[in-house]
Parts: structure tokens; sequence; C-alpha cells
């Protein structure tokens, strides 16, 4: 089995290179660093876009580490970002189903089993690996850090990350006083389970 497919299988893992950092400005506030220290600048570029967006810095810093997720995978496998393919992607969205999540790794007596419902708070227990929603955030990222540059002229021809022609037309012009129509998922996007609605006090309702 090639390194790929153990990747996403989870039976290997990412090296742990390169950090996200407070940038000495404010455009982008944040900035991500290869193994060597040395400034990732494809990546500030779209962090600074982002932070001009009025973006705040948490999700500016949120994003970085999403973009250094997705470089950690690209430099295990030797693949240039601007060469990047749906095959990667693939290996990032199979990597995050499969791996542990290292937040997820906290042990408490008498503690719920992951997955399951908090009889006290109603709450799902989180996952020992990475949720859906975060799978879904994680390749949101990679999008739009390519969208970026491919307006810019960098990058791929194509996207590596799959999108739905069909979701996207549905939802461009809808208003949001509209019911939501149910769509197909693109490839590689997780289903996101429905949120049970949880029972408050009326005082709090009113």
């Amino acid at each position: 089995m090639d390194l790929r497919h153990e990747l996403m299988e989870g039976r290997a893992d990412i090296p742990r290179v390169g950090a996200v950092f407070p940038a000495r400005g404010v455009h982008p506030p944040y900035i991500v660093v290869n193994g060597y220290d040395d400034e990732i600048e494809p990546v500030t570029a779209y962090l600074r876009d982002l932070a001009l967006s009025d973006s705040s810095p948490l999700t500016v810093r949120s994003y970085g580490y999403g973009l250094l997720r997705w470089f950690r995978v690209l430099w295990l496998l030797g693949v240039p970002w601007e060469k990047a393919t749906e095959a990667e992607t693939a290996v990032l969205a199979g990597w995050l189903r499969t791996a542990a999540n290292p937040q997820r790794q906290r042990k408490t007596a008498g503690g719920s089993v992951p997955g399951s419902v908090n009889l006290r708070t109603g709450k799902p227990v989180l996952r020992v690996g990475y949720a859906p929603r975060t799978i879904n955030h994680a390749l949101s990222v990679v999008s739009g850090f390519y969208e970026f540059h491919a307006h810019q002229g960098n990058g791929p021809v194509t996207n590596p990350v799959p999108v739905s022609p069909q979701r996207r037309r549905a939802l461009a012009h809808r208003s949001p006083l509209e019911p939501k129509p149910v769509l197909g998922r693109a490839r590689l996007r997780q289903k996101v389970p429905d949120r049970p609605p949880r029972s408050i006090p009326d005082r709090l309702w009113d």
C-alpha cells in the first residue's frame, strides 16, 4: 500500500512541520512558515486578502492553520501547491476522516463516550476524530485559497477541491427568507447531521 492510501486509511500520520505565527503587521495578522521557518508567500497573499476583506484575526488564524495542514500533506507527497489535483484533496479528506483529533484525546473520569449525547446538557459528545463540519471547513479553506490564486492568474487551471455547479447556481441568488433547497453535496464533502432543537425555559425564550 502506497503512502497516499496509508494516509487515507489513517495508517500514516502527517508530520507536524511548519507553524502559524503572529505577523508584524495587520494585513495579515498571521503568517504561515514551513519547516525551515521560511514564510509561505502564496499563503500570506491569501491571508492578506482575507484581512483586507474585513475578516477577523481569529478567522485569518483559523484559515492559516487550515492551509498549514494542506501544505503538510503536499510536502509529504512531494507535490507543489500549484500542481495539486483532486487526488491530493481526497488524501486530505480521507486522513481527516480516519485520523485521531489531538484535541479530542482529553480523558475525564466518568466522562461520556465520544459520539454519544450528554444526558445532562443534551449536547452531543465530540467524536474522537474530526467532525464532518471540520472536514468541510478544511475543504472550504483550500478551495478559497485556490479561487483567490486563480483570480490572480496563479495555481492550477482547475480548483483541486470539487464543487457542485448545481448547488452553486441554486444558492447564488437565493433570498435568506426562502426555505433552503435540498441539494446534493459536492464530492468529498461530508454529510452534516441536522442539529435537533434543544429546549429552553419560557423565560429565556420570551
